[in-house]
């Protein structure tokens, strides 16, 4: 049950921080925010680390810590990239079913056994995202481009559960914070190399300081749940972020949202919660 609660909570932080990402991103654009989010991210959870959540440090986290930061840096630029070209309650939905299958096949291949009731919570999930991907009509509105971008950030997504979810049991977060100080400063040393780093004059700090800090908080929650439960499990329950999203797209952003959606939203709830008995 803790693995589950920690898994909907990591949930839902992320779904927060996708969508502010996103109204970020518009305003400042992609790499523009992941330059100042990654630093700030990185610093909150460190303190998590040392003083709240404290583990074992070593060369194996270092290196679990480095890849996933690697897979989670070019995941995160492709899936702001594609919440600025289409609807955020179309792209993080579209995304988050193909990071949850990564962690799952992961999970089942090296040997984790799934009751009754985690099979019908995942295939719940999985529907219950693909119900929020649609709008009026059941017409997938978002450009092949986009879709294809979202794709490729949902790829990274899993990738990068499935990598935190794999680093020692006894490392509590260390892993995700490593991840996240080696991302931010991959792209502080991309964006001056390349000469980029020209934040506008209305950056929006607050805004970005907090996805930063959401996001990984979010990593390092699910890194804790992937240590308490099957990593099949907790990702199914760590994907269903867009249900979030969604909501809060349609709440401040006016995004409509179409009957199939709520049907997503409330199922994702169910799903969740049926998953729970089975973490």
């Amino acid at each position: 049950m803790l693995a589950a609660l920690l898994a909907a909570l990591s949930s839902g932080m992320w779904g927060v921080a996708d969508f502010l990402g996103g109204v970020a991103s518009r305003r400042a654009g992609p790499t523009q925010v992941l330059l100042i989010s990654y630093p700030a991210g990185a610093l909150v959870l460190t303190v998590v680390a040392i003083w709240v959540v404290p583990g074992q440090l070593s060369g194996e986290v270092l290196l679990w810590g480095v890849l996933a930061g690697s897979i989670g840096l070019v995941s995160m630029v492709l899936l702001y990239r594609a919440l600025v070209q289409g609807p955020m309650g179309i792209v993080s939905p579209v995304s988050a079913v193909v990071a949850g299958a990564i962690p799952v096949s992961i999970g089942l291949a090296r040997g984790e056994r799934l009751g009754p009731a985690a099979l019908v919570g995942m295939v719940g999930a999985v529907l219950a995202v693909f119900l929020a991907s649609r709008e009026r009509g059941m017409t997938l509105a978002i450009s092949r481009t986009t879709l294809f971008t979202a794709i490729g950030s949902g790829i990274g997504i899993g990738g990068f559960l499935a990598t935190i979810g794999s680093a020692p049991t006894e490392s509590g977060v260390w892993a995700s914070v490593i991840s996240r100080w080696w991302a931010g400063l991959v792209i502080v040393a991309f964006l001056v190399a390349t000469s980029k780093v020209r934040l506008p004059a209305r950056y929006p700090w607050l805004l970005v300081i907090i996805v930063g800090s959401l996001d990984a908080l979010a990593n390092g929650v699910f890194q804790l749940a992937a240590q308490q439960g099957l990593l099949a499990i907790v990702a199914v329950i760590g994907s269903l972020y867009p249900a979030t999203t969604v909501v809060l797209a349609w709440l401040f952003l006016r995004e409509r949202l179409a009957p199939a959606q709520v049907v997503g939203v409330v199922l994702a709830i169910g799903s969740a919660a049926l998953l729970a008995t089975a973490a």
